[in-house]
This record gives structure tokens, sequence and C-alpha cells, in this order.
């Protein structure tokens, strides 16, 4: 029996078993390096997705890419390290080619849902200062 349990599997006193709580993470991960065939990294990207199946969108050229996808994480902090992982744990079992990570937008749902409805939520006017 775990100190302070009672004999029912609970703990006794102030101690208590807390259950961490997670929240969804909308992730843009940007990835780019020497150019390869569209055809190889579009193929990669489907494996991706195919290992990954929270994978929503992959955009990709012959240097880059653009991969959005959910995870599910405790905090801001967690969710970001699994993206910075993603790429890296991922390049042997779905064949994807040496890039870095050049970019990273971690945003919680309710900051995604409320872009997805603004109507201001096209891109932002450089040089410009508009309201959400």
């Amino acid at each position: 029996m775990r100190p302070n349990a009672t004999p029912e599997g609970g703990l006794g006193g102030d101690e208590a078993i807390r259950v961490e709580e997670t929240r969804m993470w909308h992730i843009t991960l940007t990835v780019a390096g020497g150019a390869v065939p569209s055809d190889e990294i579009r193929r990669a990207l489907e494996r991706l997705a195919h290992d990954h199946p929270f994978l929503l969108a992959g955009r990709y050229a012959a240097d880059h890419a653009e991969i959005r996808y959910w995870e599910e994480a405790r905090d801001l902090q967690d969710a970001a390290a699994l993206a910075l992982r993603l790429w890296g744990e991922h390049r042997r079992s779905a064949g994807l080619p040496p890039w870095e990570i050049i970019g990273l937008e971690v945003v919680d749902r309710g900051t995604w849902q409320q872009r997805a409805k603004s109507p201001g939520g096209g891109p932002i006017v450089p040089g410009g200062v508009q309201p959400f």
C-alpha cells in the first residue's frame, strides 16, 4: 500500500491524486531544406499523415513544407515540445527529408476557432493594424 493510502485504495489526508488535464492545440510546423523531388515530399507527407492521424493539412514545395494538425497536451510548452520533435521522430518511418524546422505556431482551440470565424481572419496586412 502507498504511504497515506486507505485500505480502499484512496489517499488519506491532504494528499490526492491529481489528474492532469489536457487541452487541444493547433500546430503549424514549417520546415525547409535542400530541394527534393515534389513527388517524394508528397509521398512522405502522406506517410506522415498515416503515422500521425491528427494531421489536418500539408502544403509542400521542393524545398519547404508546412503541416497543420491538432496536438493534445497539458500546456503550450508541452504542445510546442511535441511539435518540435515530430519531424525528427517521423523522419525515418515516413521518409521525410532532413529539413530543419524554420517556423512553429501553437495556439489553443479557442484562439483557432476565433480566428476561423473572424471576418478579418485572412492574412494580416503588413504595416497595418487591424482588429480581430
